[in-house]
């Protein structure tokens, strides 16, 4: 996957398990990152990385897991593991044995999780707010497809109207919440600031988003972006009238 002369990230695609080698210093966070991430963009589920064979010559290096198990937390069906036989990386899940960082893997849930790749066209809207129905009511969380729909609309128009690329939706539940998010291959970040002036055309996307979601961002990743939105069946259910 992501390769440099000191540090190497390679998967294993038939147990989800990322190897790192070689030695771990500043200069090696991005491919670090980028490894896992493109992992994450590439095919939904938890990862276990194993850092048996990774030597970390600068401590503060070692934060570059923490900073992506918060990157991807609220991503859909997406979680990071560690196996960490020196004990020293810290806001991470982690084992002393791959082993035992398997069978934490094992004992998570499987992941109910869907996604459609989407060409940069019109329609493409029309076909995403249709995985979220389906979605949804698969899932029992029916109160959640309309919020769902115009946060799924906004968010693959934007890709429509300025990335022009390509795009995977996904899209899954967890613990009476709606993960979505979608992923396209353009750098360009997303600006949200505020509340935008009636009189002003357009730039209303992310302000919809936020209003329907209980929370929402955008992460780089290689050769593109994952814009995601979660959304909280508590917050469609109407309040009891006394």
């Amino acid at each position: 996957m992501a390769t440099d002369a000191r540090c190497r990230v390679d998967a294993d695609e038939t147990s989800g398990v990322l190897r790192l080698t070689g030695t771990l210093d500043r200069s090696g966070v991005d491919v670090v990152r980028d490894g896992l991430l493109a992992r994450f963009c590439g095919q939904p589920g938890p990862v276990v990385a194993d850092l048996t064979a990774l030597r970390v010559a600068d401590p503060a290096a070692r934060d570059v897991f923490a900073e992506v198990h918060r990157e991807v937390r609220d991503w859909p069906a997406a979680d990071l593991l560690l196996c960490d036989p020196t004990g020293d990386v810290e806001g991470v899940p982690a084992w002393p044995t791959l082993a035992g960082a398997l069978a934490g893997l094992a004992a998570a849930p499987p992941a109910a999780v869907v996604e459609t790749y989407l060409p940069p066209v019109v329609g493409a809207a029309r076909q995403a707010r249709q995985l979220v129905t389906e979605g949804c009511g698969r899932w029992g969380l029916s109160e959640l497809t309309e919020p769902a729909c115009i946060a799924v609309t906004e968010m693959v128009n934007n890709v429509v109207a300025h990335a022009h690329t390509g795009m995977t939706v996904r899209l899954a539940p967890r613990d009476g919440a709606l993960h979505l998010a979608v992923r396209d291959h353009s750098p360009r970040q997303p600006a949200f600031t505020g509340h935008a002036p009636l009189d002003t055309a357009g730039g209303r996307g992310l302000l919809l988003i936020n209003t329907v979601a209980r929370s929402w961002g955008s992460s780089r990743v290689p050769d593109g972006k994952v814009v995601w939105c979660v959304l909280h069946a508590d917050d469609e259910t109407p309040a009891p009238h006394g």
